[in-house]
């Protein structure tokens, strides 16, 4: 089976209320770096969850955190890079002219996925990362102002070297403590392979491609606790992806907030984590 049809199978609309939902952005994440790290064998434990073990291409609806996430909580998660119409969406907020709404779409009565999963009985999380997440201003508390739970802290973001190991402790920790009865809304904004992210590779002094790697490398290493906890609930909608990516000096541009291929193009893929034996809602 192809990465298309297995994600074409995927009909959210009949997972809602029956299934967890774990949605982790990987912020920053480039395309180029994910695929070859993956082909290298930097990210072996993403290797084994992925479908047909490897990314999508796709294309962000946002060139930085704040704008991605407007979009992706509107329902508009990055788009195939492919020509043609784009593929039905996963969830959608009810809106009349919407070409993209399909049969297997969830269409909400909401602003935001958020608060549509929280109108249907599910408890919404949001363990932060980057300064969007922070809640240390009125900017940095909107997007965790849309959950009814959500967690920042500093060792929680992207200035700390041992960032995801914390933001996996604390979710697996309040993955054990919600009821398995209780539908759950997971969010992790991963922040460890924002800049600055030179302090994952020995002996660099600054932020470059090769930084980039082994921050993912470093985010892999510490991902299977919070597979094993979202398996240990039951089955779960997984959606894994970047929001944008960033240059290092390609066309003579620096950093994200641009229209460049490499932070628009986003490593992205969306799977069923089935549930540990015994563990059936």
């Amino acid at each position: 089976m192809s990465l298309l049809e297995q994600q074409t199978r995927i009909n959210a609309n009949y997972m809602v209320g029956s299934h967890d939902i774990a949605f982790i952005v990987l912020d920053t994440l480039r395309y180029d770096v994910a695929r070859d790290a993956l082909r290298t064998g930097k990210t072996p434990h993403l290797a084994t969850i992925l479908p047909g073990g490897r990314w999508e291409a796709r294309h962000s609806p946002g060139n930085f955190t704040y704008a991605a996430h407007h979009a992706f909580f509107g329902g508009f998660l990055p788009t195939p890079i492919t020509p043609g119409r784009h593929q039905p969406r996963l969830f959608a907020a009810r809106f009349p002219s919407s070409g993209t709404t399909a049969e297997r779409t969830y269409v909400f009565d909401a602003p935001d996925i958020v608060t549509g999963l929280s109108n249907v009985g599910y408890h919404t999380l949001c363990i932060g990362g980057v300064d969007f997440f922070n809640k240390q201003s009125p900017l940095g508390s909107v997007l965790p102002g849309l959950f009814a739970e959500s967690h920042w802290a500093p060792e929680l973001g992207n200035n700390s070297r041992h960032s995801t190991e914390k933001q996996v402790r604390l979710a697996t920790r309040r993955l054990a403590e919600i009821p398995r009865s209780q539908r759950l809304f997971l969010y992790i904004n991963v922040s460890a392979i924002h800049p600055p992210n030179y302090f994952f590779l020995p002996g660099a002094k600054e932020d470059t491609l090769a930084s980039h790697a082994a921050a993912l490398s470093y985010v892999d290493h510490h991902l299977p606790p919070l597979f094993a906890a979202l398996r240990q609930r039951g089955p779960t909608l997984l959606i894994i992806c970047s929001d944008h990516g960033t240059a290092y000096g390609e066309d003579g541009f620096s950093g994200h907030r641009i229209s460049h291929p490499v932070v628009w193009t986003v490593p992205y893929a969306e799977l069923i984590l089935p549930g540990a034996l015994g563990t059936a809602h």
